[in-house]
């Protein structure tokens, strides 16, 4: 039997950002993996059982140009919301890439908004 993927996969180093946006989806009835690291996201993302849709919190990551540039490579681009923060990486180039983005500062249910948005244009 295989193992449904959750709806969201999210990948936030901060603890307290992570919990409030994961306890908020969960709320408005997703299913939903966090992890604090890029290596604990990819095993999320196989071919075959991806979530609907890769939310990446860039702020806290070390490497978030490498690790946009694989999850172009595992994730369709309209799949991915990126959570910006000035001095890391810029909108621009997010956009460049293909992904979704919401900008710092930005309010939990910004994000909420955009990730019903996004599930509900996957899964036609």
């Amino acid at each position: 039997m295989t193992q449904q993927p959750p709806d969201i996969v999210l990948l936030d180093a901060d603890w307290q950002s992570r919990t409030l946006i994961r306890a908020q989806l969960i709320e408005e009835g997703f299913e939903v993996v966090a992890t604090e690291s890029w290596t604990m996201m990819r095993r999320h993302l196989r071919p075959g059982s991806k979530p609907r849709l890769a939310i990446v919190d860039v702020k806290d990551l070390s490497e978030p140009q490498d690790v946009l540039r694989d999850l172009r490579v595992l994730m369709k681009p309209e799949r991915v919301l990126v959570l910006s923060a000035i001095g890391t990486i810029g909108r621009e180039d997010v956009e460049r890439l293909g992904f979704h983005v919401v900008p710092r500062p930005f309010e939990i249910e910004t994000v909420v908004r955009e990730a019903r948005k996004l599930t509900k244009e996957a899964s036609h």
